[in-house]
C-alpha cells in the first residue's frame, strides 16, 4: 500500500513540481521531472536484485525492516523537496524502499502457497492499484476541491507505514521455497539461465535512467532490449547449456512494465487535456486493475498465464491506439477501460509464470524479474517525458503503442510453446 501510494503521489504532484505556464510551482521541464522519479524505479531495481541475492542469506524478516526504515526516509525527504535534486534524493530512498518490499514478499507469498502461486500473487498485488485507487482519490479531494497543500497529502504516507511496521513486530517468518525444497544457491543462479547478461544489462539501464550514458534517439532504447534479449538466450543457450525462458521473460518483462507503469505515471500529461480530471481517470484504471487481480484464479486456471499475458497484450494495444486518436472525454475513458484490462495481468502473473514454471529460480528469479520490470520504467520515464516536450500526447501514445506490439509477438509464440505445459514442481 506504500508503495502504491507513492506512485499515485508522483501522477499528482508531477503538475506541481511541472512548468510554471502550465500551472506548476516549481517550473521544473518534463524530462528533468521524468530524471527525478526515475530514482523510484531504478531505486526499485537495485533493492529487488540484491535482495534476491541476499534474502536467503539475511533472512526476509531483515528485509521488511529495512524497507520500512528506506520508506520512513523517503517520505520525509519527498516532503521537503523543492528542487529536482531534492526530489530525486526522495524517489532513491522511496525507490530502494519499494524494492525491498517486493523482494521480501513476493518469495514469502510464493512460499506460503506453493500450489497457488499466480492465483495468490494476483491477490497480492491487488494492493498495488488498490493503493492508487485511495492515493488519487484523495488527492482528488485533498488537493483539487479542498484545496490542501501537496505536502499534507504526501505525509498520509505515514499512517500505512505505521501500520505494517506494528503488524510486523514480534512475527516469525518461515524460509523461503527455494531453500526448504533442497535447491542449491549454484542451482538458483544456473536456473536464471544468464544470470550475467541480466546484470549488466540492468546496470547500463541504470546509468541511461540517470543520463550519466545517453541515447540521442527513442528507438535505440528499444535496440538496446532488442540485443539484450538476443545476448541473454545465447548465454543460457551456449554457456550454461540452460533453458532460455527465464531471459525472454526477463526480455518481456522490459516491455509489459513499462507499457503499465511509464503510461500511469505520466497519465496526467497524457490525458490531462481530454478530460476534466486525469486523477480520476487513474482511480478508475486502477479500480479495473485492483478488480481484476483479485477475481484472476478463474481466468489463469481457463487460460494458463501465458494465455492471459497475450491477451492483456492484445487489449493494452487497443487501448493505447484508442486513447492515441480520441479526443473527446467519453472515448477517452472509453480507451483508458481497455488500456486497464490490458494491463491488469501484467506484472503478478509475469512473476506467477516464474514462480510456477520455473521454481529453480527461487527469490532470485521474482527479484531480478521485479528489478526488470522497474528498470526498463526508470530508463523509459525521460524518454517519455522529451517525446512529450516534443511532440503532442497522439505522437506519445504510439510511441508506447510499440511496446504491446512486441508482446502479442513474444507471448504468441509462448502460448503455443506453453499452452499445454503443466506448472514444475520442486
Amino acid at each position: 500500500l506504500v508503495t502504491a501510494l507513492t506512485f499515485a503521489m508522483r501522477a499528482k504532484i508531477e503538475e506541481i513540481f511541472g512548468p510554471v505556464e502550465e500551472g506548476g510551482i516549481f517550473g521544473l521541464s518534463k524530462e528533468a521531472i521524468g530524471w527525478a522519479f526515475s530514482p523510484a524505479f531504478w531505486g526499485f531495481t537495485i533493492a529487488m536484485v540484491l535482495g534476491g541475492f541476499v534474502i536467503d542469506i539475511v533472512k526476509t524478516k531483515t528485509l521488511v525492516w529495512t524497507a520500512f526504515i528506506l520508506q520512513l526516509i523517503g517520505a520525509i525527504v519527498f516532503i521537503l523537496a523543492k528542487n529536482k535534486e531534492v526530489l530525486f534524493i526522495a524517489n532513491v530512498f522511496i525507490g530502494l524502499g519499494n524494492g525491498t518490499v517486493e523482494a521480501a514478499f513476493n518469495p514469502l507469498v510464493a512460499t506460503i502457497y506453493p500450489k497457488d502461486k499466480t492465483r495468490m500473487l494476483n491477490r497480492f498485488h491487488v494492493w498495488f492499484p488498490g493503493g492508487i485507487v485511495i492515493g488519487s482519490l484523495l488527492a482528488y479531494f485533498m488537493m483539487d476541491n479542498m484545496d490542501i497543500s501537496w505536502q499534507i497529502y504526501a505525509a498520509l504516507l505515514f499512517i500505512p507505514l505505521a501500520i505494517y511496521g506494528v503488524i510486523f513486530l514480534g512475527q516469525k517468518i518461515p524460509e523461503t521455497e527455494r531453500v526448504t525444497s533442497g535447491v542449491s544457491y549454484k542451482g538458483m543462479m544456473m536456473a536464471v539461465g544468464a544470470p550475467f547478461t541480466i546484470i549488466i544489462s540492468m546496470t547500463l539501464m541504470i546509468l541511461l535512467a540517470t543520463k550519466v550514458i545517453n541515447f540521442p534517439e527513442g528507438w535505440m532504447y528499444l535496440a538496446l532490449i532488442g540485443l539484450v534479449s538476443l545476448i541473454s538466450i545465447l548465454e543460457a543457450l551456449l554457456v550454461h547449456k540452460e533453458k532460455a525462458i527465464f531471459p525472454i521473460m526477463f526480455s518481456l518483462m522490459l516491455l509489459t512494465s513499462s507499457t503499465e507503469l511509464v503510461t500511469n505515471q505520466w497519465v496526467n500529461a497524457l490525458l490531462g487535456g481530454a478530460v476534466e480530471s486525469a486523477i480520476l481517470l487513474l482511480a478508475l484504471i486502477s479500480t479495473i486493475m485492483a478488480l481484476g487481480r483479485f477475481f484472476a484464479g478463474q481466468l489463469i486456471h481457463r487460460i494458463n498465464p501465458v494465455g492471459v499475458l497475450l491477451m492483456s497484450s492484445i487489449f493494452a494495444a487497443f487501448g493505447i491506439y484508442v486513447l492515441s486518436f480520441v479526443s473527446s472525454s467519453g472515448m477517452t475513458v472509453v480507451g483508458a477501460v481497455l488500456f486497464a484490462i490490458g494491463i491488469t495481468y501484467f506484472w503478478p502473473t509475469m512473476l506467477g509464470f516464474c514462480s510456477e514454471y520455473i521454481p529453480r529460480t527461487g527469490a532470485l528469479g521474482l527479484s531480478l524479474l521485479g528489478g526488470a520490470g522497474f528498470v526498463s520504467a526508470s530508463m523509459f520515464m525521460p524518454v517519455m517525458g522529451k517525446i512529450l516536450e516534443e511532440n503532442d500526447t497522439s505522437v506519445a501514445l504510439q510511441s508506447m503503442g510499440i511496446l504491446p506490439i512486441l508482446m502479442i509477438i513474444g507471448f504468441s509464440v509462448l502460448f503455443v510453446l506453453y499452452r499445454k505445459k503443466k506448472p514444475e514442481v520442486l
